[in-house]
């Protein structure tokens, strides 16, 4: 028996779909979720993808995120926008802030949207990335329950905290899209090692002591090592400050595990920021950068990043994407 099963993306939405339905989301709710699962499965991230679906069914059966949650927003200042996620599911409060995130920052040059009691919100990089399409230069940051120590401590203070940047590109897609959380690998992955009964490589978790470990499960009791040592730490810092204390959301420290059933809804953040690079650059912008991403591409072997979330998109949207089949089975269990 094969362990994985060749799936179209238009399959893969309707299996999210349904299934998230079936959990007790409602069907506005499930939508741009099963949109984002598709996607990030063409990306080839599938941590975040349909392996997700159980656990984002669990959390709204056990009330750790509201399947039934409708967002409200407001445009308090000229170019800024805040969503109240209201405990439901981020995708819904981004979907809802877009609408007015692009035509302002279009309109204005630059605008911001900040987004609280929220949820995990996958891929920061695939939201960045509508930015993009959209021809406007996308930052996007989200905060997630602490897993990572400070330099010098033991005790987790930040989360893995990603960061992304998605830079539109001629044709259509980011010319440059940067996707990477504060610590070494994301702990999705982590946790995914944890699900198969994998050890994982050194470098990517800490134990409770601060020492490197291959055992994911003493890992996720540990913390999350931070990438590039203090800087990193830096890094989940700078996101904590613009996902958590500027969305007025729950810092990372206090949220509730994304995993897991207990402590109710985690009420993090997310902040995005919208620019146009036609009202900053005088004109220079796509130049530029069709100068700096040639320059990269020109040389053997280099890549930006991006490059490869970008083939592999292509590839599965005209094969399709392989599955595994214990995933599968688990998700065809939600819907008896």
């Amino acid at each position: 028996m094969s362990d994985t099963r060749t799936m179209t993306l238009d399959e893969i939405e309707d299996l999210s779909f349904r299934a998230l339905v079936a959990a007790g989301t409602s069907p506005e709710n499930a939508r741009p979720l099963a949109i984002a699962t598709a996607a990030t499965e063409a990306d080839g991230v599938a941590s975040h993808g349909l392996a997700y679906i159980p656990i984002y069914a669990e959390h709204v059966q056990c009330g750790k995120v509201d399947g039934q949650a409708k967002p409200v927003m407001d445009i308090p200042r000229p170019g800024v926008i805040t969503v109240d996620a209201a405990t439901g599911f981020a995708h819904s409060a981004i979907d809802m802030g877009f609408g007015e995130l692009i035509p302002l920052a279009r309109e204005q040059g630059i605008a911001a949207l900040a987004i609280r009691n929220s949820y995990n919100c996958g891929v920061l990089g695939y939201h960045t990335t509508r930015l993009a399409e959209a021809g406007l230069v996308g930052l996007g940051f989200t905060n997630a329950p602490a897993s990572i120590a400070p330099s010098g401590g033991s005790k987790p203070v930040v989360g893995t905290n990603p960061f992304s940047l998605a830079v539109p590109g001629p044709d259509g897609q980011p010319a440059i899209m940067i996707d990477q959380s504060a610590s070494t690998i994301a702990k999705s992955e982590v946790m995914k090692h944890a699900r198969e009964g994998k050890p994982i490589p050194e470098g990517w978790a800490l134990d409770a002591e601060g020492n490197p470990t291959t055992d994911p499960e003493v890992g996720l009791k540990g913390s999350m090592a931070p990438s590039g040592g203090y800087k990193g730490v830096g890094v989940a810092l700078l996101v904590e400050t613009m996902a958590a204390a500027l969305a007025g959301a729950t810092l990372g420290k206090d949220a509730s595990p994304f995993s897991g059933t207990a402590g109710g809804p985690p009420k993090t953040g997310q902040f995005f920021i919208a620019i146009d690079p036609g009202a900053t650059s005088g004109g220079a912008f796509a130049d530029r950068i069709s100068a700096l991403t040639d320059a990269i591409h020109a040389q053997d072997g280099a890549r930006l990043p991006g490059d490869g979330r970008k083939s592999k998109r292509i590839k599965a949207a005209a094969e399709g994407v392989a599955v595994s089949t214990a995933t599968l089975a688990r998700i065809e269990a939600l819907l008896g």
